[in-house]
């Protein structure tokens, strides 16, 4: 009798829970993968708003809020980092808005345009709540979904455990690295799954790692205690700074508020500002560096009314743990890097769509092989 090993032992488990998980697996890679380029999709489907750079000096955004105002209130303004983008303002049409809606706006002439629909919004929409949630209720989904990521999670980490050779020399390494198109189809559909699923694998495991974090608010402070840092800690802002001006102290324009952000982050890149409503509040100003390794890597500066800093964060200056705990939204999306990462990120999602198919056609395929060879042994017993 054949000795059940620690390797059987984790094959049976990655067998099982792959069974038991593969629609539901199925299913959030399938969405998740189209929401990888969400963006770049929608706005193929929209017209672009052209800006020209010849037009002449831009307006101050004060003048650009002037001609905004009928149409709610400004919370905050986003200025690109090239000439040939528009502004974009975000207003509240509505005082229920959260987050407001977006206006394009030409910063030479003033004409402006609210974000435009895409045809796709509604279907992207569907994907989002199908990836998070299985288009059921918050309350019913989430928990599901958490669970088949941490099954997911057990399936990548005992996946790269067999992928590994029994016997531990170079050839028998190659052919994990492969697929064998030449061989027959069970062949290729094996090395499909073994083969990339290695290649997708460090992927997958930050994936599920980093989208737990949504799922389970255990894991969130499991992680944040950990990490030393807390995981979604900043939405907010952190704690919140008001103005130690006295009510007929001098404030400057937006203008010069601009220039101090340049100053004290001297380069270029975009910049968004969180414009302040009352004599208590301040400006909020994020700035990415156009030339950096990341577009989602921002430095910080709170501003008092009449230009004084009151706080500067240089996200770099700041400890790892903290740099990690700010970067789990953008490592589960895949947009850290920009479009490189993004182009990765798809093919993951894309391999880990395939991944309960090809898994359970292994397993069908060995299931059909096991029955031939008893009903083989059948007739040979029978015939003696």
């Amino acid at each position: 009798m054949q000795k059940y090993s620690l390797r059987k032992f984790i094959n049976d488990v990655h067998l099982w829970l792959g069974l038991a998980s593969g629609i539901v697996l199925f299913l959030v890679c399938l969405s998740g993968t189209l929401l990888v380029f969400e963006d770049e999709i929608k706005s193929f489907f929209t017209d672009d708003f052209v800006v020209e750079a010849t037009q002449g000096e831009k307006m101050s955004i004060e003048l650009l809020s002037d001609k905004l105002k009928e149409e709610g209130d400004i919370t905050a303004v986003t200025l690109p980092a090239t000439a040939k983008e528009p502004y974009l303002f975000s207003i509240k049409t509505d005082p229920k808005q959260r987050r407001g809606s977006t206006y394009y706006v030409n910063p030479y002439t003033g004409e402006y345009q609210k974000e435009l629909k895409s045809s796709l919004d509604g279907f992207f929409m569907t994907m989002f709540r199908l990836h998070r949630w299985l288009l059921l209720d918050i309350e019913i989904g989430r928990p599901i979904v958490g669970i088949a990521t941490i099954i997911f999670l057990i399936l990548s980490i005992s996946g790269i455990v067999l992928w590994f050779p029994k016997r531990l020399k170079w050839k028998n390494f190659k052919p994990g690295f492969k697929i064998k198109f030449s061989a027959n189809w069970k062949r290729i559909n094996h090395d499909l799954h073994n083969t990339l699923g290695f290649y997708a694998c460090i992927f997958l495991v930050i994936m599920c790692l980093t989208g737990l974090c949504w799922s389970f608010q255990w894991y969130r402070d499991a992680g944040s205690a950990v990490l030393g840092a807390k995981i979604f800690g900043n939405r907010g802002g952190g704690p919140k700074v008001s103005s130690s001006l006295a009510k007929d102290a001098k404030v400057v324009s937006v203008a010069e508020i601009l220039e101090v952000v340049n100053t004290e982050l001297a380069y270029e890149g975009q910049i968004r500002l969180a414009l302040p409503k009352t004599e208590t509040e301040v400006y909020t100003i994020t700035k990415n560096d156009a030339s950096g390794r990341s577009p989602v890597i921002t430095d910080k500066l709170v501003l008092d009314r009449d230009g004084t800093v009151l706080k500067k964060e240089i996200f770099d200056e700041k400890p790892l743990n903290v740099q990690v705990a700010s970067l789990i939204r953008p490592l589960h999306l895949g947009d850290i890097y920009g479009s490189f990462s993004k182009t990765l990120y798809f093919l993951a999602c894309l391999i880990a769509t395939s991944l309960p198919i090809t898994g359970t056609l292994i397993w069908w395929n060995k299931l059909q092989k096991k029955r031939k060879r008893k009903k083989g042994k059948a007739l040979r017993l029978e015939t003696v």
